[in-house]
């Protein structure tokens, strides 16, 4: 078995020990180099015709990171106002951000119009509501666009839960209301200048991806003269590498999509700008988290290796069932797989609850105390999803640079800042 962290030099040279040592534990540890050479692929998907990665954020909303999305050329997607103004902290110019909000507020919509950002409408409600915001505040007709998110009918992903299109999510528009798109744009003098999709996230098969692609530029040729298409994202990347998993197949997801949009070019006489809309591929594999294993026992013949990164600090295991490879070092020095003795164990966080599993019966090397674990792939949705329950500050975050530095990205919380708010 092969070891991620050496295979990419993933500590540059510095010790993981250290780290943990400097900064506290848990700790978000990224790579910049691996960020900006998945930020880099997933800007080069479509060469052909015009085309822009949109970024979606939510996967990871730390400011440091969203400058080097900037730097490699990415759009952004944001969900929120909060997301939006992090956006424009980070440098991005109103025009290369896509708001593609759900079920939002009136003022929500005011802002996005406020700023001069397209926003994407979920539902013919939500639709109605943009025009009525465009009529309060009084918007200009030239000015009144925006994008309406279609469900394709297709679903793709690793959980249910993050299943985004089909018959069974709360997302987008039916193709079936497509003729009442029109009526509600005509009504408030609305020009849909975009229409966009997401079929869900993690999907490691391009097939049922190309299959919604295919499906919306059917779809496009309802509407006149698009500005752009989105095709949504949700690039899987491998979560089980450690027992060599293969990644997701890029290069021959890239030369199976030209065809398609060729295709459509050709009959709808012009090249759109089109759109994706990855978030896990960017930045999952370009952090690891760093935790301490306070005590281990046995349970009725399951062995337990009890750590400080709780459903608090990565809740994707106990939410979605995700697996995430791990990595054990001891004295600062990597534990290899190859030459430990193996056994199942559970590693487990430190909240009071019994979902706080952070890997259930998996083969690793024998976990003692004081051993540093490295949860790997934690980059997307690790900690943007982060919390403070049970009143356990969120962990700092840290940055090893293109250059081997280690730079602290956002500090840990305190306790102090949990009562600031009261």
């Amino acid at each position: 078995m092969t070891s991620f962290i050496q295979n990419t030099d993933f500590f540059a040279g510095n010790n993981p020990e250290t780290i943990a040592s400097e900064y506290g534990t848990p700790v978000y540890v990224y790579n910049e180099k691996i960020l900006r050479d998945r930020m880099a692929k997933v800007a080069k998907v479509i060469t052909k015709y015009p085309y822009t990665a949109n970024y979606s954020v939510k996967a990871n909303t730390n400011i440091h990171i969203l400058k080097l999305a900037l730097e490699e050329g990415l759009n952004c997607d944001a969900m929120s106002i909060g997301e939006i103004t992090l956006l424009m902290k980070a440098g991005f110019p109103v025009e290369r951000i896509f708001f593609v909000p759900n079920n939002v507020a009136p003022y929500e919509l005011a802002f996005a119009l406020k700023n001069g950002v397209m926003t994407s409408l979920d539902s013919l409600s939500q639709l109605e509501l943009f025009g009525e915001v465009c009529n309060q505040m009084k918007i200009e007709p030239e000015k009144r666009k925006c994008a309406v998110r279609i469900n394709p009918g297709v679903g793709a992903g690793h959980h249910e839960k993050v299943v985004t299109g089909g018959k069974k999510t709360k997302f987008g528009i039916a193709e079936y209301s497509i003729p009442q798109i029109f009526e509600i744009a005509e009504k408030y003098q609305i020009t849909i200048a975009g229409i966009n999709q997401h079929i869900g996230s993690l999907f490691m098969d391009p097939q049922p991806y190309l299959d919604a692609v295919t499906n919306l530029l059917r779809i496009a040729h309802q509407f006149k003269n698009l500005e752009f298409i989105d095709f949504g994202g949700g690039y899987g990347i491998p979560y089980h590498k450690l027992d060599e998993e293969k990644e997701f197949p890029m290069e021959d997801f890239k030369s199976r999509l030209e065809p398609i949009l060729d295709e459509f070019v050709a009959s709808y006489g012009k090249a759109p700008l089109f759109k994706s809309e990855p978030g896990r591929f960017c930045v999952a594999e370009g952090s690891v988290i760093l935790g301490r294993v306070h005590a281990t026992k046995e349970n009725s013949g399951i062995q337990f290796a009890g750590s400080d990164i709780g459903m608090n600090v990565l809740v994707r295991p106990s939410m979605y069932d995700s697996h995430h490879d791990i990595e054990v070092f001891r004295d600062g020095e990597l534990v290899s797989r190859d030459e430990a003795d193996l056994t199942e164990q559970t590693v487990t966080g430190n909240i009071c609850e019994s979902g706080d599993i952070l890997a259930k019966n998996r083969l690793l090397p024998k976990i003692e105390e004081g051993d540093l674990l490295c949860v790997l792939d934690t980059g997307a949705y690790g900690w943007s999803m982060c919390s403070t329950y049970n009143s356990r500050p969120r962990p700092a975050e840290v940055m090893i640079c293109a250059n081997g530095k280690v730079k602290q990205i956002r500090r840990k919380e305190t306790i102090e800042d949990l009562l600031s708010m009261f």
